[in-house]
């Protein structure tokens, strides 16, 4: 079976009145090759009449974003013109490629009304030949993306890209990352077989998993050996996980806040190319 090499903790890092959970990058990990980046926002209950999400216009380019709203929403507009409001149980694939703005923040209706919000964003990389691509944006609503039912009904869960078992993926990717939340009940177990040269992401939202013999509690990221395929995943209590797999790239990553490219001077341009406009301009 898949050894854990570490077991990483999520450090507590809350954006003004969200509360926010960053498993990567810690002190202890920097990336898992080409998953980059992960904010954990919530859970937690906005009252009526509230600010909502904080996260205005802001640039990106390199790398692609995956949001992953299971409680509240997300209002996602960017300037390639794409606007949307995805609600509780969907997802947004955000191609950045060669430099967008965009905002992502609570619909009007849940700052009026409030309610609960709990939201995940992942960064994943984009390899050179992919990084200057066309800006591409996605949302898909709850029932828009597949579904997969293991161990007799004890495992549900969303296949978010690539597949799982026999389903495919809401997205189409430029790379094979392959993407599901999945729910477990309490006991409930599934044995996977992942091939020996991807790395795994393995990230518990709620609950509690003993993971080839080895306990992975919440707000907690497992970085695995690449030894062998098997996984055994078995839920000790009902319990919520981001998975993901994918061949790593291999290139060399330079991240220097939004921008995710491989050298610095491709960081300096995007800063340039940014302040002189050319990811585009904002419009309210």
């Amino acid at each position: 079976m898949r050894s854990i090499k570490q077991i990483h903790k999520a450090e507590y890092r809350p954006i003004a009145d969200l509360t926010t959970y960053s498993p990567m990058p810690t002190g202890s990990i920097q990336m898992i090759d080409p998953f980059l980046f992960l904010n954990h926002h919530g859970p937690q209950n906005y009252p009526p009449n509230n600010n909502g999400l904080p996260f205005g216009p802001h640039p990106h380019r390199g790398m692609e974003t995956v949001t992953f709203i299971l409680d509240g929403d997300i209002a996602h507009k960017d300037s390639s013109g794409h606007k949307s409001v995805i609600e509780s149980g969907g997802v947004q694939w955000m191609t950045a490629g060669s430099g967008l703005l965009h905002a992502e923040v609570s619909s009007e209706k849940f700052k009026k009304e409030g309610g609960d919000l709990e939201i995940l964003q992942l960064w994943v990389n984009l390899p050179a030949k992919y990084k200057m691509t066309e800006p591409k944006y996605l949302g898909f609503q709850k029932d828009q993306i597949p579904t997969i039912s293991l161990d007799d009904g004890k495992v549900k869960g969303q296949v978010v890209s690539g597949a799982l078992e026999d389903t495919s993926g809401a997205f189409n990717t430029f790379t094979d990352i392959n993407l599901a939340t999945l729910n477990f009940e309490e006991n409930a177990s599934v044995s996977l077989n992942i091939p020996k040269d991807h790395n795994i992401f393995f990230y518990v939202i709620r609950g509690e998993f003993e993971v080839n013999d080895q306990q992975v509690k919440a707000l907690h990221l497992a970085e695995f050996n690449n030894d062998d395929v098997k996984l055994k995943i078995e839920a000790k209590a009902e319990s919520v996980l981001l998975f993901g797999h994918a061949k790593p790239f291999e290139e060399p990553v330079v991240a220097r806040g939004p921008f995710v490219m491989n050298t610095m001077e491709e960081i300096d341009e995007a800063y340039a190319d940014f302040q002189t406009g050319k990811m585009g301009a904002w419009k309210e």
